[in-house]
């Protein structure tokens, strides 16, 4: 079937913008404001990658983690969305339940 005046309009219109990570890194690396500004968000995007591995690892959905802690899942998604937006740190009460909601220990160290 052939598409629509209006399907290829808005396959153009919102196509993707194909990257890679060697693009990205490029990009960083060219622009020094740029590049201060991603190292500025390194320790949290660090801390969302710790915490999504966690619940990778053991095979968890927010909801199941929110079960193990006693919590909703919206409560979940803005505990991990948290440490991006930096709107709201959360305790370290808080990272222990979920740390112990996937099995796992909190270990928190100065470098």
């Amino acid at each position: 079937m052939a598409k629509t005046r209006w399907q290829r309009e808005l396959e153009e219109r919102y196509k993707p913008v194909p990257h890679s990570d060697e693009d990205v890194e490029r990009q960083i690396a060219a622009d020094p404001e740029l590049k201060a500004a991603y190292d500025a968000l390194a320790p949290q995007y660090e801390a969302l990658t710790e915490l999504l591995n966690a619940r990778k690892e053991a095979g968890l959905t927010q909801a199941q983690v929110a079960e193990r802690m006693k919590t909703t899942a919206s409560a979940v998604a803005r505990l991990e969305g948290s440490l991006i937006s930096g709107k709201h740190s959360p305790s370290i009460e808080t990272l222990h339940k979920y740390a112990a909601a996937c099995g796992k220990t909190l270990r928190i160290a100065f470098v």
